[in-house]
């Protein structure tokens, strides 16, 4: 793989661990490492899985150059032993895990990573940050989509957050359900469709709101959509229905009581003609400000800050922990942060119906479960000898799989009030 190194997107201590390794001969120990989380944030009822494939591209460009090797040198993070092993790192391990759009739940084994000590605990830091972040923001996007109840939501977050994490947002989005982003550079590097016309700035920027929506409309065409509350909306809908026409594709309310708004210019859309006019709101917006505008006459929602930071829970909570050294379980003990020994996989148990029942964690080195016709395995190859394992997912099929999910939930299981997550997990 090509492409700028990902090397030291880690930690300081993955290298000193390293290194003390290497020195005390422990370095080639084959050891597995497991991701998972051992509980959902709070309030959430189940987690999606974001990132996988970003993961699996980033560790392909896990590589120690010259430029990285004289950075570790200068800074003297590692002795010259460790910088000649590291002048030749080359992940060849396997990992397993969940597929993007899969969801999960407290105790899931989502991301396995089996390998040699030295190889594989270099990855921490750069699996976690990946795997957090756009396991977070899915989640979030998930619910989001979920209380849109099939109005199309456009994420426009990028003027929120980190440059970076806004294209990863963007596509996490995407995954989720989110029809739109605002963001060109994910249209570009994932090809999400990309939407966006005019800001409050546009419209100071002519002497009268008449002239600014002239502008647009003579430039966009009548499809666009005019931002109605810059000054007045009442008048401001007057003007846009005057400068477009009928046929006017949508008005957009950004500000005030967005639910009472659209009603009154649902109302008076439909006094001057406007009938097919969509209604597009935004406005720091929120899974549970698009629940409660759900019976309003809204057409789609606009969704930032709350997108780009998870909605209040910005990361997933996942950790990397060590499960076996030499095929032998090993496991953490420590109080609140306990582990589970040795590598596992996992299945789902659904009714004849489809709606999932539980979480089936289990030992691999024991004997696995018996599957029953309804129970679904949910860990596949993701690299196998440091490659790629497959053809990835795309963007269309990853996006199918959170629609199937959450349809597979009990009901409740949906809801957005405080609760115990939708389907519990056992371990077999």
């Amino acid at each position: 793989m090509t492409g700028t190194s990902t090397a030291l997107l880690t930690d300081h201590y993955e290298l000193t661990m390293v290194a003390a390794a290497l020195a005390d001969g422990t370095a080639d120990r084959e050891c597995v490492f497991e991701t998972f989380a051992r509980r959902l944030p709070s309030g959430r009822r189940y987690g999606i899985v974001g990132g996988t494939a970003r993961v699996v591209e980033a560790i392909g460009r896990f590589r120690f150059g010259d430029a990285e090797l004289r950075e570790l040198a200068a800074r003297e993070v590692v002795d010259e032993r460790t910088l000649d092993w590291l002048a030749n790192y080359r992940f060849a391990g396997d990992v397993d895990g969940y597929a993007e759009g899969e969801l999960y739940f407290p105790g899931s084994p989502l991301f396995t990573v089996r390998g040699t000590f030295a190889e594989a605990v270099l990855l921490e830091t750069l699996v976690l940050s990946i795997l957090n972040h756009d396991s977070a923001i899915m989640s979030a996007a998930a619910r989001m989509v979920s209380a849109a109840n099939g109005r199309p939501i456009i994420e426009m977050g990028g003027r929120r957050t980190h440059e970076a994490a806004a294209v990863a947002s963007a596509r996490a989005a995407y995954l989720a359900g989110f029809a739109t982003t605002s963001n060109l550079e994910a249209g570009r590097a994932y090809g999400i469709p990309t939407a966006g016309t005019c800001a409050h700035a546009f419209t100071l920027l002519h002497d009268s709101e008449r002239e600014a929506f002239t502008a647009q409309v003579d430039a966009l065409g009548v499809g666009t959509t005019l931002l109605v509350d810059t000054y007045d909306i009442t008048a401001g809908i007057e003007t846009a229905i005057e400068v477009a026409g009928p046929s006017l594709g949508a008005i957009r309310i950004d500000s005030g009581d967005v639910g009472v708004l659209a009603r009154q210019a649902r109302a008076q859309l439909d006094d001057l003609g406007a009938r097919n006019t969509r209604i597009v709101v935004s406005g720091d917006l929120d899974e549970y400000a698009i629940a409660a505008l759900r019976a309003e006459p809204v057409d789609a929602y606009g969704v930032g800050t709350s997108l780009v930071t998870g909605s209040g829970s910005p990361t997933a909570g996942m950790v990397y922990k060590l499960v076996e050294v030499d095929g032998r379980p090993v496991a953490k003990r420590s109080s609140h942060k306990e582990s589970r020994a040795g590598r596992k996989s996992a299945l789902r148990r659904h009714k004849p119906t489809g709606t999932a029942l539980e979480e089936v964690v289990y030992v691999v080195a024991a004997d696995d479960p018996a599957g029953g016709p309804h129970d679904r395995p949910l860990v596949v190859p993701l690299m196998r000898g440091g490659q790629p394992a497959g053809d990835p997912a795309t963007l269309e099929q990853s996006r199918e799989r959170v629609r199937e999910g959450l349809v597979s939930l009990p009901w409740e299981g949906l809801k957005l009030s405080q609760g115990e997550p939708a389907i519990p997990t056992v371990y077999a």
